[in-house]
């Protein structure tokens, strides 16, 4: 039996590097078979661009590497729990599974808020495994946006 492999490390990396080009702090990373296809961080603001969230920024990117709109039997790393538009982008991927550091009481889309994935019209469901480096990811969103009310 092959033992697991956590990816969030890379996922941190990319959040670090978001929040010192001053985005919110959320890294992301797609893994196959072979080991990372893509990574991203959030760049909504350098693009321009509110749907430049990690996880969509790294599921296009994985796309276009791998020449396929699907990504099923890959697994996404991410920093904080998906917000609704990346839990549906998760979806319609077919991302098989998800794993995410910190929660997000206010803006989450998986396990709090819209839940995207327990809906009818959800068409896939990703395995999700939430808390991989919550605590790591959580104090990196809480000192970004302290930084931002002084």
């Amino acid at each position: 039996m092959v033992g697991f492999t956590s990816y969030m490390e890379i996922a941190l990396e990319e959040a670090r590097a978001a929040g010192a080009r001053g985005e919110v702090p959320v890294g992301a990373v797609v893994v196959g078979p072979d080991g990372v296809v893509a990574r991203a961080g959030n760049r909504v603001r350098e693009l321009c661009d509110p749907t430049a969230h990690a996880e969509v920024l790294v599921i296009r990117a994985a796309c276009r590497a791998l020449g396929t709109e699907r990504l099923g039997g890959h697994d996404l790393y991410v920093t904080l729990e998906p917000c609704p538009m990346c839990a549906a982008a998760i979806s319609g991927a077919r991302i098989a599974r998800l794993y995410y550091g910190a929660s997000d009481p206010k803006s989450g889309g998986v396990e709090v808020g819209a839940r995207v994935f327990s809906h009818p019209q959800c068409h896939h469901v990703p395995e999700v495994y939430e808390g991989i480096a919550a605590e790591e990811s959580s104090a990196m969103l809480r000192r970004f946006f302290a930084s931002k009310r002084l």
